[in-house]
C-alpha cells in the first residue's frame, strides 16, 4: 500500500510539472531569441552578402529591405557611420529591449574602436519593442535624447500598430536626417499625445499580467495538491 501511495504521488508531482512546462512552450517562451542565437556579422555577410537589415521576423517588405541596404550604403559613404537594422520576432519578456540591443551591440563590435561608428536599430516584432544603441563618435552628431526618441517614439508608435515597415522606415529616416547634419525632424505627433495620454495597458502588459497569475495559480495547485492527495490516501484504510 505505502509504495502504491509513493507511486500515485510522484505522477501527481510530475503530472503538475508536465503542465507548467507546456504552459510556458504555449505562452511563446520558446520562440524567444537569445543574443546566442544571432549569428556574428562576419557569417551573416557570408550568408547574405550584406549586413545593413537582418529581418529574422519575416515582417519586413522587399522594398523596404532595398531602402534600408540603400541608404545606409549611401550614408557610410558619407558619414562613415554604419546603421544596422535588426527585426527579430521575440526576445524574451523580462529582458528590456535596450538591454538585448546593448549585449547584440557588444557581441558584434567588441571594442570601443569598432564600436564607435556603428548604429544598431532593433525591433522585436512579436513584442512591439524596439531600441538603438550607438557608438561614441556617432554620439558626436547623435545625441542619446534624440537617439531614444528615434526607438521610442518614432518606431515604437507605428510598431504598436504592428506597421512595421512604417517603423523602420520612418525611424531611419529621421536618423538619416541628423546623421547628414540636417536639423532633427522630431517625433510624430501622434507618438507624443498618445506617450502623455494613455492610460491602457498594452497587449504585452496585459499578456504578461494574465500570464503572471496563470503561473502563481499552477505553482499554488502544484504545491496544494499532492500535499492534500498525499495526506488523503494516508487516511485511506
Amino acid at each position: 500500500m505505502e509504495i502504491l501511495l509513493k507511486n500515485l504521488f510522484c505522477r501527481l508531482c510530475f503530472g503538475v510539472i508536465a503542465l507548467l512546462i507546456s504552459f510556458n512552450l504555449l505562452t511563446g517562451n520558446a520562440l524567444a531569441l537569445q543574443v546566442s542565437d544571432i549569428p556574428d556579422l562576419s557569417e551573416i555577410k557570408t550568408l547574405t552578402d550584406q549586413t545593413w537589415v537582418i529581418d529574422d521576423s519575416e515582417v519586413l517588405s522587399a522594398s523596404t529591405k532595398s531602402a534600408i541596404i540603400s541608404k545606409a550604403e549611401k550614408l557610410a559613404e558619407l558619414t562613415g557611420i554604419e546603421v544596422h537594422v535588426v527585426a527579430i520576432r521575440r526576445i524574451d519578456l523580462g529582458q528590456p529591449a535596450s538591454e538585448f540591443t546593448a549585449e547584440l551591440f557588444d557581441k558584434w563590435f567588441p571594442s570601443g574602436s569598432e564600436k564607435a561608428n556603428q548604429v544598431l536599430l532593433f525591433m522585436a516584432t512579436e513584442d512591439h519593442r524596439t531600441a538603438i544603441q550607438t557608438g561614441e563618435k556617432v554620439k558626436e552628431v547623435l545625441p542619446d535624447s534624440i537617439a531614444n526618441s528615434i526607438a521610442d517614439e518614432t518606431m515604437l508608435y507605428p510598431a504598436r500598430k504592428a506597421n512595421y515597415n512604417q517603423s523602420v522606415n520612418e525611424g531611419l529616416a529621421r536618423l538619416e536626417a541628423v546623421l547628414k547634419g540636417n536639423p532633427d525632424p522630431g517625433a510624430p505627433l501622434l507618438a507624443v499625445e498618445e506617450t502623455e495620454t494613455s492610460n491602457y495597458a498594452t497587449r504585452e502588459e496585459t499578456e504578461a499580467s494574465s500570464s503572471n497569475v496563470v503561473v502563481i495559480i499552477l505553482l499554488v495547485l502544484a504545491t496544494l495538491l499532492p500535499m492534500a492527495t498525499y495526506y488523503w490516501l494516508q487516511s485511506q484504510p
